[in-house]
């Protein structure tokens, strides 16, 4: 059973803990590993440059727009991708474990299913611009 009391601060919780963790991944692309640097590593692994720019793009973005409750469905939904691709291009061949050198899958294949979760659940407490209200009153009546 649900405790429709404390559920949307469950699911705040979760909200603003992956939306820092994936505004800090996008800054650290942006202000570490620059652009640039970006780019050339996705290039390096086969995959298109730009995709460097759109996958730092949707981390800093996602990250900001998941911390602040901004369409958290759909935000999520979206990033469900980005990690994927992470796990299968930039950790796969690294085995499963996270501990492993290059990183392993499990990492990024769980915060997909995390983001998964957050795409089911909705906003949670304290969504500047949640998604659907009539269903979240419902869920959470």
């Amino acid at each position: 059973m649900i405790d429709t009391t404390t559920a949307p601060y469950g699911i705040l919780a979760l909200r603003v803990t992956t939306g820092a963790l994936f505004l800090f991944h996008g800054l650290v692309k942006l202000l570490v590993f620059t652009p640039a640097g970006t780019a050339g590593y996705f290039e390096s692994i086969g995959l298109p440059g730009a995709l460097g720019y759109l996958t730092m793009l949707a981390e800093i973005a996602g990250g900001l727009a998941l911390i602040l409750g901004v369409r958290t469905r759909l935000v999520s939904a979206a990033l469900v991708p980005v990690l994927l691709g992470a796990a299968w291009f930039g950790h796969g061949g690294s085995g499963f474990n996270w501990s492993n050198a290059g990183g392993g899958w499990e990492y990024p294949v769980m915060w997909a299913v995390v983001q998964g979760v957050l795409a089911v659940l909705g906003d949670g407490a304290y969504a500047l611009l949640p998604g659907d209200k009539s269903a979240a009153r419902a869920r959470f009546a």
